[in-house]
């Protein structure tokens, strides 16, 4: 059985905090471990971590709270500690559905080996309704470079081997908003492999005060410039005058590709089920969310 290490960058989040801890501890997985990098919150979140630490059967849980450049740089000290076969990314706010460790392992034993697995996951909002399902395209590296929509979720659906963080690939700290898109665009450029596993694998909350929905044309910027810098990498990057044109064009197609796939396959008709509004129940007693229905 592979070993999953989860690292989860955390920052005055401790209304989502538990949730997110209960989502790693019921996976009914045995060898996880998860590593919370607390940026010195003071909003409750330390007394949660050390109560939940204290508990029988925490023994997998591991945290730190101390100052830090950003969220780029508390990964990069949770990837650089963790022991794993596998190493996730979940953001405190955010949480992992059920079986997803499962769905991970199973990934990794395909042959060829990948090097990094994605998943599908769901958009909830604050109080856990459901606003989308979001079933994803396989890897496609010219919609990876040129959409501006990102196809891979890096909380909660996003998973690396081991061997991509010794070899010393790691966030850019100088990214603070699209550090995702271009961790993604980087891990390509250097060869290694993406699988897409098509289960539902995490749940991504947008709230007022998260970063996806308070810095969206800043995300868009530093993606482009991502797109930018890896295309000049790998000589790929269109010169001459028409620059801007050519990319405005190579954008529309990209989006066009990704679109077309997913409409092809029906997820146009069933991404807003009415069935999936409101029928994610949280207990605040410690358990797991649970889900009425086989979203498979």
């Amino acid at each position: 059985m592979l070993k999953i290490s989860i690292v989860s960058p955390s920052y005055n989040q401790a209304r989502y905090l538990e949730e997110c801890l209960l989502s790693v501890k019921e996976q009914d997985y045995p060898n996880v471990e998860h590593i919370v990098v607390d940026g010195g919150s003071n909003d409750g979140s330390v007394k949660i971590l050390q109560e939940y630490a204290a508990k029988p059967g925490w023994s997998h849980l591991h945290w730190v709270s101390e100052s830090d450049r950003g969220q780029s740089d508390a990964l990069n000290k949770g990837f650089r500690s963790a022991q794993g076969d596998v190493i996730g990314w979940l953001n405190s706010d955010d949480f992992y559905l059920r079986n997803c460790f499962k769905h991970v392992e199973d990934a990794f034993r395909r042959e060829p080996r990948p090097s990094v697995v994605y998943g599908d996951y769901i958009w909830i909002n604050e109080i856990d309704g459901t606003y989308q399902v979001r079933r994803e395209i396989a890897f496609n590296r010219f919609v990876l470079f040129h959409s501006h929509v990102p196809f891979i979720l890096s909380s909660g659906g996003f998973f690396v081997a081991r061997k991509v963080i010794d070899d010393g690939c790691l966030l850019d700290p100088s990214y603070h908003f699209a550090m995702d898109q271009e961790y993604f665009l980087r891990l390509f450029r250097r060869g290694y492999s993406f699988c897409h596993s098509p289960n539902l694998m995490g749940a991504l909350r947008l709230h007022d005060s998260c970063k996806s929905a308070t810095h969206d044309r800043r995300a868009v910027e530093e993606h482009e410039r991502a797109c930018r810098e890896n295309l000049k990498e790998l000589g790929m990057l269109p010169s001459g005058i028409s620059l801007e044109l050519r990319l405005a064009l190579l954008r529309w197609l990209a989006n066009g590709r990704r679109w077309g796939e997913k409409a092809l396959r029906g997820y146009y008709f069933t991404q807003f089920h009415p069935n999936w509004f409101g029928r994610i129940h949280t207990n605040t007693k410690g358990v797991m969310p649970t889900w009425d229905w086989d979203m498979r």
